[in-house]
């Protein structure tokens, strides 16, 4: 069956909240005319993110989530999606959670079979079969950092794939599924594929921010220190070297996903975007231009006033928001050309 991204139209229907009539406003309190400014910007976004999605030649779906007041910027962010590598964040979060358990040591050291090992990304692979030691952190890193599919797996043995799942389902996340190891094509033409879903992989992530993860407040932040180690990719590329990432990128043949947490500093944002049924290239793309444009969107409003005036970092603290932005309804316009006035990004990778 055809998903909703191939009907704009009606997407940009249902994302969009319904708007009255802003013009004549001069009766109106300053709150109401400052929250117009704010919502008109908002709705440049949503717009600018329903043509990424309909230009690119597969099906994007995604959710940016406004970690200040909670506000979604939505794409089909309901439609279960393959996720690759992303998947490995929901496993690293349970092999904490376990840690603290006692079901497992994070210290308990692994030795590496033959059987182990699997291709793709990562490097265990090529260690000595029958003579390399890994402990379980060291494992979690690879994971991570590298993507290593052959210390995913060991992992996913030693912490269960079911649980992994159960414990999305009591943070209220039951679309987040691990449903094989990594590297299994027989498995996933069978339909056992490890899924998500935006909306949820971007609540996940903003339990990470908030620290309401199923383990201790020092678990979280070495969770998130885990995330943030540098990685090259679409979603760190789109940032500044001074704001940190923790993320974790996911491609199988025709997917690439990628769940997000950026520090921006004066407005921290989650993005979760998904494509399917593309190319490696086209898919990229995608994904790179939702964080460019997450970013710019996030840039503008980092430090400003309710009047949209960049104040000082020292004075940042005092910024007064309405009421009435927290949840900005968002008139219909035309979406922006590429931002202007943002600070450089980092150098692609070559």
């Amino acid at each position: 069956m055809m998903l909703a991204p191939l009907c704009a139209a009606a997407l940009l229907a249902s994302a969009m909240p319904a708007v009255g009539a802003v013009a004549g406003a001069q009766g109106q309190p300053t709150d109401s005319l400052s929250s117009v400014a704010r919502a008109e910007l908002a709705q440049k976004f949503q717009r600018q993110l329903m043509r990424i999605a309909s230009e690119v030649d597969g099906v994007l779906t995604l959710t940016v989530m406004d970690l200040t007041n909670g506000e979604r910027f939505r794409v089909n962010d309901t439609v279960p999606m393959p996720q690759g590598s992303a998947i490995k964040i929901p496993i690293l979060i349970e092999l904490f959670r376990q840690a603290e358990a006692g079901t497992v040591s994070l210290d308990t050291r692994v030795a590496l079979t033959a059987a182990d090992q699997v291709g793709g990304t990562g490097v265990a692979q090529y260690f000595s079969a029958g003579q390399s030691q890994l402990s379980l952190r060291d494992l979690a890193t690879l994971m991570i950092v590298l993507s290593d599919n052959t210390a995913t797996n060991v992992l996913i043995g030693r912490l269960g794939m079911e649980q992994v799942t159960a414990t999305m389902r009591r943070m209220g996340l039951p679309g987040i599924r691990l449903q094989r190891l990594m590297i299994r094509p027989n498995a996933s033409a069978a339909g056992r594929e490890n899924i998500a879903t935006a909306a949820q992989a971007a609540s996940l992530m903003q339990q990470l921010h908030r620290c309401t993860l199923p383990v201790s407040a020092a678990s979280c932040a070495e969770i998130r220190r885990i995330l943030e180690i540098p990685k090259d990719g679409e979603f760190p590329s789109s940032v500044p070297s001074s704001v940190r990432v923790a993320w974790k990128p996911g491609t199988v043949d025709g997917v690439a996903t990628s769940w997000g947490l950026f520090a921006l500093a004066g407005r921290p944002y989650v993005v979760t975007a998904m494509v399917s049924y593309s190319t490696e290239a086209q898919a990229s793309k995608a994904l790179r231009d939702v964080a460019d444009a997450a970013y710019a969107y996030f840039f503008r409003l980092a430090r400003a006033s309710a009047y949209g005036v960049r104040v000082p970092a020292a004075f940042a603290d005092s910024l007064r928001v309405p009421a009435s932005m927290a949840s900005p309804a968002t008139p219909s316009v035309t979406p922006p050309a590429t931002p202007s006035a943002v600070p450089p990004r980092r150098p692609p990778s070559l």
